[in-house]
């Protein structure tokens, strides 16, 4: 059963969503046979990086807040994230285009590391201060995570993996995402937001239900044809 989740790196209830998500997972009976595909979407495309800028004064600019009622905002934000046993500082956020971040988990995910990479990519972001657009940083990231620095720089000096972050912005589009974390069950439902687990949990179980009635019977003959067994030497 396959769960897509839409997600940027530099969205604070994406993070703090995929940490419910987790929590319902661990839960769900038939969490081995779940396969997670993340999928990017950038919130701000034309976001220019700016690292003397932090997160605070960067949001009160965009919204035309004071710089304290940014700052109000997003520490309750980080109240919900420590719920979820998260430590965001948005003091240290770095300002930051999510762009080649985004070709960095394509890339890990052609290695199986796509959660690995937004783990990464998110602490890094969300906790640390990194500046997640920069190419030292993103290949220290990708080696942490266990990819090949060679790769890595190959894909940065490149634009590699450009088309697969632009497919999943179109099929984002195309399935109705105007928010994230969007979770969509087997392309049939979808989950909006940083529920709680519970909700996830409750999706999780209806999808399933619903995969299980829907797999289609294999009706054998009662002939068997000549064939090789397990252990046998043909």
């Amino acid at each position: 059963m396959d769960v897509e989740i839409w997600s940027d790196v530099m969205c604070p209830f994406c993070y703090i969503g995929k940490r419910k998500f987790e929590h319902a997972l661990n839960e769900f009976a038939h969490k081995d046979q779940v396969n997670v595909v993340w999928k990017s979407f950038q919130l701000n495309p034309d976001m220019k990086t700016e690292p003397g800028k932090n997160i605070n004064q960067y949001l009160a600019d965009v919204k035309g807040w004071s710089l304290d009622e940014a700052k109000s905002m997003n520490d309750r934000v980080t109240a919900m994230a420590s719920e979820v046993g998260l430590s965001y500082d948005f003091d240290k956020a770095v300002v930051a285009n999510s762009w080649d971040a985004h070709r960095l988990i394509q890339l890990a995910k052609n290695h199986g590391l796509g959660d690995a990479a937004e783990e990464r990519l998110f602490r890094a972001y969300f906790t640390e201060g990194r500046d997640t657009s920069d190419h030292a940083t993103l290949l220290e990231l990708g080696t942490e995570i266990g990819l090949m620095a060679a790769e890595v720089e190959q894909m940065l000096d490149s634009n590699q993996f450009a088309e697969a972050v632009s497919q999943d912005v179109y099929e984002a589009r195309q399935v109705g995402v105007r928010g994230v974390p969007f979770f969509v069950i087997n392309r049939r439902y979808a989950i909006s937001g940083a529920q709680q687990p519970e909700t996830f949990l409750g999706a999780l179980d209806t999808a399933w239900s619903e995969w299980e009635k829907a797999k289609p019977a294999i009706n054998q003959l009662p002939a068997d044809g000549p064939a090789c067994t397990p252990g046998e030497i043909c």
